[in-house]
């Protein structure tokens, strides 16, 4: 499944700072723009595999769970 995020990048001092704009708590740095770049995906994709363990955790297999995609249109 592809999905689209916004990356944000602030150089601060000798580091390049990055987060994801949409999901708080990914964030990262790198020496350099492209380490920052390469962090940020990594720490994008982990926020995202953790999250939905602990969804199927929390949500267990005996209970009846509706998982389906969500398109959010803004004007």
């Amino acid at each position: 499944m592809k999905q689209q995020f916004t990356a944000v990048y602030q150089k601060k001092g000798k580091w390049y700072l990055g987060w994801v704009e949409e999901i708080s708590g990914v964030n990262t740095q790198g020496k350099t723009l492209a380490e920052a770049r390469a962090n940020l995906q990594e720490a994008l994709g982990l926020i995202l595999d953790v999250n939905q363990l602990l969804l199927k955790r929390e949500t267990g297999t005996t209970q009846k769970t509706i998982r389906e995609s969500l398109i959010l249109q803004r004007v």
